[in-house]
């Protein structure tokens, strides 16, 4: 089992940056692929931006690529998101997700393909 802990969450600025970060305890961090999600109010639940296990391969909603850049360190068990040029829709609560995987370099899209959800860290983007 792994235990995922977010941070970073905090209110911003549209057209600001922000870095969220997640630390994983418990199992072996390199045997997960991991992801962010986010849940805005009154929405769904919606993918963000995946990353392999090992760490090369990365996948991004549309509504987020070429702003937001997902990174992993497998020696310090942590997987960060790095969000440039915010918006006020990308106001949400940004859950931290871990995947069991052999595949070494397969990427995630689904809720249900997530193993292990962190408790989320909330992102406001004020206009």
């Amino acid at each position: 089992q792994v235990q995922l802990l977010e941070s970073g969450g905090t209110l911003v600025q549209a057209g600001g940056s922000l870095r969220l970060s997640c630390a994983a305890s418990g199992r072996t961090f390199s045997e997960y692929a991991m992801g962010w999600f986010r849940q805005a109010p009154g929405k769904e639940r919606e993918f963000v931006a995946a990353i392999s296990r090992g760490g090369p391969r990365t996948y991004y909603a549309d509504s987020v690529k070429g702003r937001f850049t997902v990174s992993r360190d497998n020696g310090k068990n942590t997987v960060a998101l790095q969000m440039t040029s915010l918006k006020p829709e990308d106001t949400a609560v940004y859950y931290c997700v871990a995947a069991t995987s052999r595949c070494v370099t397969c990427v995630y899209t689904r809720r249900s393909e997530y193993d292990y959800w962190g408790q989320g860290t909330q992102v406001t983007v004020s206009s």
